[in-house]
């Protein structure tokens, strides 16, 4: 059970890093970044779907 919630909160850190680096990559806003990152897994996956 613990290796599981750590590996939960690993996937959580690395999804929130990934779409702060993606938001800041493309708007240059400190806002967006931290907008995007609350969102986490849902902006990467609309990033990938839809933009990428």
């Amino acid at each position: 059970m613990n290796s599981t919630l750590t590996t939960i909160k690993a996937g959580i850190g690395f999804g929130t890093a990934l779409a702060i680096t993606i938001s800041w990559s493309i708007n240059k806003s400190i806002l967006w970044a931290i907008v995007h990152g609350f969102f986490s897994w849902f902006y990467v996956l609309y990033y990938a779907f839809f933009k990428g």
